[in-house]
């Protein structure tokens, strides 16, 4: 096989090395722009897990690789005149132009052509000087191949809000640094490592706002790598910052980072002389990551790795191609986009360090830091360094109350305290014993809105399976405000005492709190029960909606509501505050006002649901005009000791509806009129919703809104494990978490995780006290642990 690599990168060199290991009588060329000395980035980084994919590929160059990698397991964080540090992390760093050198060396060792100085301006004419039956496009950020068959490779190039500047220096950090400093503009921060005997590099960052604003963008080069080295000076103990990159001229050494993805990177090309001939995007050109997470040069040499293994497993030589290609881009894509999901949160943690530098203590500061990506949990960083989760762990504690002499620690094993999950929280008049909320979720089983012996087992089942707060489904406050007809409601004191009923099986049966939901279904009202035709009207019998503005939920099938009026706004403002009354007389712990889902008072807050003219609508004031009204009446009513969130949708997921920035106003607002918490959901507005779904995918809504807005959050959407609960509420994105369909599935689920975290002072109903040894000793077992440890 005839190979073409255009770019004498990692990818490039790597690649061609490995096809002529997998078969000598491959013919490979790599074609470079530059000489075989030119840099200019200065050092990289790689982990260990990386270190041990080479050596598995080519264990020569490998060797001459990891001779001369300096290895770190520490990282240091330096904020606000404190240095945390946390060990274990594994990182190895080289000098960029050391590890082409070595890749060089070893290419030309086994035949490898090397063409440097060649610019390449058409990659069909030098396919067929070289006769190429493979073309790898691994020509860089800029790829030109890439933008050539921009239509095919269909990019996506996203440029990120930071400008950065890639320094060196001769200050010979001892761990991954990362350094804050804060000006009268905002705030910089500083990626440094070591990467040889003599050189670090220095990467400065800082959002585009703040480097703009700080006058970087009129310095000159110099003046720039001064201002720079004034601001971390303390960080660099009086060694200088340099610059490679004197081919650039002025504030052109700082660059925002392009976020690449490409939908497709392979492309087939019919040449002049017939041949059908694969162009293959690999490297930056096909996908980039973050600096900050050091994958860059990682995922282009897996690129090359992967892709040789493709083409060796196809068997046939030229005539594998097909199958090869297809499952590398198949396979491939799937894990460098993981790779990239973790890149674009730590990009955008970086984007937004003044949201964590403000609000943040530097402890949580730095945990949040170590976190960001998503990839490290709490228990990945209780592995990585034991001490340091541990002290964290019983500096959280003391934050949330806990004496130190009451610390109990888990399993008697001093590496482990209290976990973030089980520290308590109090607000107003009421404690929590832990961070996990019973989220409310529609039951459909009320009969004339009256809760039943199905809610008493259902709500008292998950209280005593742990849970701090256990939350009823969304309560209506009269029938029309009902979704379904089998919704409960508060509309009179026969519903009124069933609740009592319920809350005070809660209150004697367990130590967990129980809050209602009140609301209004507005034009989503009406409807089949949910295990029917969900977001249907009633066969019969449906009864009259009323919303924000005349329009159905599901256009062409629901009902028309009609536009409220000033008479219909103060009914039901009236029908609020009485259903309130009858919770605090229930003897409920807490209240949330329900103004998600595009519900009645959702349907006022979204522009996509509201259309009116008046006082009502246009502007995003205006808009929560009402739910406003509506909450200042309850609040009003409700007991001043026990606490009243907002459960809002912080993103409607449709071109011009709610975003994440409005969420974070949504919430200033209800924070302004006495909220003691916004319950951080989304979507469910307009049936047009393309929700982007994941893991926790919703809680960087909450993160945005608790340390943005200032204002404690609730987290809620696809949170399932306890090691996601602490990495939550240890990183400071939200204070509780309301977990939903696990607990459908076990209502204990709380008490289950405490035991598969090894956590036993927690408190079990003691009819159920014999079965938790049982469980402990199981999960034990299946762990590996030794009897009695």
């Amino acid at each position: 096989m005839r190979v073409l690599c255009i770019g004498g990168g990692p990818s490039g060199l790597y690649f061609g090395l490995l096809m002529k290991l997998q078969d000598p009588a491959n013919e490979v060329v790599v074609v470079e722009r530059n000489r075989p000395y030119d840099t200019f980035g200065w050092g990289v980084v790689f982990s260990d897990a990386t270190l041990e994919n080479l050596r598995q590929a080519d264990p020569e160059s490998a060797r001459e690789i990891d001779a001369a990698f300096n290895h770190w397991d520490d990282i240091d964080i330096h904020i606000g005149g404190r240095t945390i540090r946390s060990g274990g992390h594994g990182f190895i760093g080289i000098g960029r132009k050391r590890l082409l050198n070595i890749l060089q060396a070893r290419c030309e060792a086994l035949g490898v052509q090397l063409v440097f100085e060649t610019d390449v301006a058409d990659d069909q004419a030098l396919a067929r000087q070289y006769g190429a039956d493979l073309v790898i496009a691994c020509d860089g950020i800029n790829s030109r191949i890439r933008t050539r068959y921009a239509e095919p490779f269909a990019p996506d190039i996203d440029p990120r809000q930071c400008r950065f500047v890639w320094l060196g220096t001769h200050k010979l950090f001892d761990a991954f640094t990362f350094a804050f400093e804060k000006t009268g503009h905002g705030w910089f921060q500083a990626h440094a490592y070591r990467f040889d005997d003599t050189t670090s590099t220095f990467i400065v960052e800082a959002p585009e706002r703040v480097w703009r604003a700080a006058g970087i963008e009129q310095m000159s080069q110099e003046e720039g790598v001064a201002f720079c080295e004034r601001l971390f000076a303390r960080h660099l103990d009086g060694h200088k910052l340099i610059s490679n990159a004197t081919h650039l001229r002025g504030s052109a050494i700082w660059i925002r980072f392009p976020r690449v993805i490409c939908h497709r990177w392979v492309h087939w090309n019919t040449l002049d002389d017939g041949r059908r001939v694969p162009v293959v995007l690999m490297g930056d050109a096909a996908h980039t990551a973050h600096f900050s997470i050091g994958s860059g040069t990682k995922l282009a040499l897996e690129d090359a790795i992967d892709l040789a293994n493709a083409i060796g497993r196809a068997h046939g030589g030229i005539d594998g191609l097909p199958e090869a290609l297809t499952h590398y881009e198949a396979t491939r894509s799937v894990e460098v986009l993981k790779i990239q999901n973790a890149a674009r949160n730590s990009t955008e943690w970086f984007e937004n360090v003044e949201r964590y530098a403000d609000s943040l203590a530097p402890e949580q500061f730095a945990y949040s830091l170590l976190t960001r990506s998503q990839r490290i949990s709490h228990e990945n960083l209780r592995v990585r360094d034991a001490g340091y989760v541990a002290d964290f762990e019983q500096w959280l504690a003391a934050q949330a109350g806990v004496p130190p002499e009451t610390l109990h620690l888990r399993a008697a094993d001093p590496q482990h305290g209290l976990p973030p999950m089980f520290t308590p929280y109090r607000v107003r008049g009421v404690t929590l014993k832990n961070r996990v909320v019973v989220s409310p979720m529609a039951m459909y089983s009320s009969v004339d809105g009256v809760p039943g012996d199905f809610h008493l087992v259902h709500l008292g089942a998950r209280a005593l399976g742990g849970a701090g707060m256990v939350v009823a489904e969304m309560t209506c406050v009269s029938p029309d405000a009902r979704i379904t007809p089998g919704c409960p409601g508060l509309w009179n004191d026969t519903q009124r005492d069933a609740w009592r009923r319920i809350v005070d099986f809660v209150h004697a049966n367990s130590d967990a709190m129980i809050a209602i939901q009140l609301g209004h279904a507005g034009r989503k009202g009406s409807t089949q029960l949910g295990w029917e035709k969900m977001d249907y009207p009633l066969a019969a019998g449906n009864w009259p909606l009323i919303s924000a503005s005349p329009l159905p939920y599901l256009p062409g099938i629901s009902q028309m509501p009609r536009e409220m009026t000033p008479a219909d706004m103060a009914q039901v403002r009236d029908d609020f505050v009485a259903n309130a009354r009858r919770a605090a007389e229930a003897g409920f712990d807490w209240l949330e006002l329900h103004c998600a889902h595009g519900y009645l008072l959702s349907s006022f807050i979204s522009p996509l649901t509201n259309l009116r003219t008046d006082a009502y609508g246009g502007t995003l004031a205006n808009r929560l005009r009402f739910p406003l009204e509506v909450f200042a009446a309850v609040r009003a009513v409700w007991p001043a000791e026990r606490p009243m969130s907002v459960r809002i949708s912080a993103h409607d997921w449709v071109e011009g509806g709610i975003t994440a920035d409005d969420a974070v106003a949504i919430a200033r607002a209800f924070k302004a009129a006495g909220a003691d918490m916004i319950d951080c959901s989304s979507g469910q507005v307009s049936p047009d919703q393309a929700p982007v779904y994941g893991r926790m995918y919703q809680t960087p809504f909450a993160d945005r809104i608790r340390n943005e807005a200032g204002i404690p959050t609730i987290a809620v959407g696809a949170i399932f494990e306890a090691d996601h609960v602490d990495s939550i509420v240890a990183a400071g994105r939200a204070d509780l978490c309301a977990i939903a369909r696990p607990h459908l599935a076990d209502p204990a689920w709380t008490l289950h995780e405490a035991a598969r975290l090894g956590f036993r002072d927690v408190t079990w109903p003691k009819q159920y006290v014999a079965g938790k040894r049982q469980l402990e000793t199981n999960l034990e077992r299946a762990a590996g642990v030794p009897p009695g440890k």
